[in-house]
């Protein structure tokens, strides 16, 4: 019980996921919450620091941990302006990864998407592949970009669209098999699983697409 983790995006599925089960791992004896809405949530291992993320290079001296979860995302929906959508999905992980850096932080787990490349013509996914560029020049020796397709689960707030495309997803699952079975859409606990493993174990490449994520996730 001496490990210190970070998170960033805490308030989202996944990240609340992750921050209950870091909190009930008896490996980490901190789990610091870098966020600008309080999670109220109270417990003996959790500290929160209420900033503003867009300003995270200011926080240095606190930015200490053994490793750093970056849950990070926003929609198009609820983020229309492009340069705000870029500043959350590319410049707060960015920043974040160059906190590890500056602080040897060695290992460094960032949520991305399937379609992230940074040559694509959807801004979407070209904003996941310019974070993930960017992320990997930091140069941390253990750096896992999780590239989940569309993550299923009951979110606070209302996604139209996006609740639309889930029940698309959940009905096409059972045919999605061979080359296709990585766009199967995703449950958060299975991506929360195979973070925490990641923490302890190493992966043969740093981009992990959707079905491998499943796949680390059953055998554990």
């Amino acid at each position: 019980m001496n490990k210190t983790a970070i998170i960033l995006g805490a308030t989202g599925l996944t990240g609340g996921m992750l921050l209950e089960g870091l909190l009930k791992d008896e490996a980490y004896e901190r789990v610091k919450v870098f966020t600008r809405s309080p999670l109220r949530k109270k417990h003996p291992k959790l500290k929160e620091y209420i900033i503003d993320v867009f300003e995270l290079e200011k926080h240095q001296k606190d930015f200490t941990a053994d490793v750093v979860f970056c849950c990070v995302g926003t929609t198009a929906a609820k983020t229309p302006d492009q340069e705000t959508y870029r500043k959350i999905d590319c410049g707060i992980p960015v920043a974040a990864a160059g906190l590890c850096a500056q602080n040897k932080i060695g290992t460094f787990i960032v949520i991305s998407a399937l379609g992230a490349n940074i040559n694509s013509r959807v801004f979407y996914n070209r904003i996941k592949g310019e974070m993930e560029t960017a992320v990997l020049k930091q140069g941390i020796p253990r750096t896992y970009i999780l590239q989940p397709s569309l993550i299923g689960g009951k979110r606070s707030e209302k996604r139209a669209g996006e609740y639309m495309a889930k029940q698309l997803m959940k009905a096409m699952n059972w045919v999605m098999v061979g080359p296709i079975k990585k766009y199967k859409s995703i449950h958060p606990e299975t991506i929360v699983s195979t973070m925490l493993w990641l923490v302890i174990n190493d992966y043969k490449t740093p981009r992990i697409k959707s079905d491998k994520i499943k796949e680390i996730a059953e055998r554990i």
